[in-house]
Order: structure tokens, then C-alpha cells, then sequence
């Protein structure tokens, strides 16, 4: 008899944490696909327009963001005509300074600074994103003695432009 009320108990027990877990979980999902609009399946991402006299920088940015989108979403790249959604942006303004000198006015340290827009439209031209136009800019420092490179500090700032770019197309909580 008590044997039999403590497998009751036991049964009781195991039954309504097994529930409790299940219904507790149910309004969450796993996985990025429930990151993004459910409404949008592909999307092209158009040239970055450059205005500015470096060479490739558009070319450059836009392979980052295809990388990332291909990457961190479920979303498809694919032909303008078969798109839902468009990346479209404007490279506006590439700046190199210098942070340090040496005694001699060598430059030591150095910095470049990207300015940039970049928004996400559907069809009809309507913002997807959150921000309707996304202004970013950023910098990244670079020290030529140590290695690096104007290349190197534009391969780092487009690296995190596109992955800031794409953590912006997610749908708000």
C-alpha cells in the first residue's frame, strides 16, 4: 500500500515537471529562422555605390554583406527579378588620419573612418529594417610598424559593417 502511493507520488511528480517544461517552452523557438521576416525568403543586394576615389571598396562591402547574410540567415541571394527584398547602399566618405607621430612627425599610428548608408526595402521600395536608412560610421586605428596595413584596417572595419549591418535586418523583440 504505501509502496503503491509513493509510485503514485513518483508518477505525479514526473508528469508534472514533463508538462510544466513543455508548456513553458512554448513561445520560444530554436534556430535563426525565427530571427527574420517570416514574409521575406530572398534577397539581392544590390552594388554598394562608392563616392569615393579608393578602388573596390563598394565591391568589397558588398561581398561582406552577401557573406554574412548567406552565413547568419535563412535568407536566399539571388536575381533582381526574383527577389523579394533589396540591400541597397552608399559608400559617402573614406578618411585616413593619423592619431600618433614620433618625434620625427612620422606617423605611428593611424586611423580610417567609414560613412556609409545602407537600408533594406521591399518591392514596393517600403523599409524592412527597423531604421528606414541605416547611417553607419565607423573606425578602426592601425599601426604600420606592427604589421598592419591601410588593407588590413579596411578588411576589419568592412568585416564589421556587414555584420552590424545584418544584425540590424533582425525583427525587433
Amino acid at each position: 500500500m504505501v509502496l503503491n502511493r509513493r509510485i503514485r507520488v513518483v508518477t505525479v511528480i514526473l508528469v508534472s515537471a514533463v508538462c510544466s517544461g513543455l508548456l513553458g517552452c512554448a513561445g520560444y523557438h530554436v534556430g535563426n529562422q525565427f530571427l527574420y521576416r517570416c514574409d521575406i525568403r530572398t534577397v539581392h543586394v544590390e552594388m554598394i555605390e562608392s563616392n569615393t576615389y579608393r578602388r573596390f571598396l563598394g565591391v568589397r562591402l558588398t561581398e561582406a554583406i552577401v557573406k554574412q547574410i548567406e552565413l547568419n540567415t535563412p535568407l536566399t541571394i539571388t536575381e533582381p527579378a526574383l527577389a523579394d527584398s533589396f540591400v541597397q547602399g552608399r559608400l559617402i566618405q573614406v578618411n585616413k588620419s593619423v592619431l600618433a607621430e614620433n618625434f620625427s612627425d612620422e606617423p605611428r599610428v593611424l586611423e580610417i573612418d567609414f560613412r556609409l548608408e545602407l537600408k533594406w526595402v521591399d518591392r514596393a521600395g517600403v523599409p524592412l529594417m527597423q531604421r528606414q536608412l541605416l547611417r553607419i560610421s565607423r573606425d578602426t586605428a592601425f599601426i604600420p610598424e606592427g604589421g598592419q596595413s591601410m588593407s588590413t584596417a579596411q578588411k576589419e572595419l568592412i568585416e564589421r559593417i556587414a555584420r552590424e549591418f545584418v544584425g540590424q535586418m533582425e525583427t525587433p523583440w
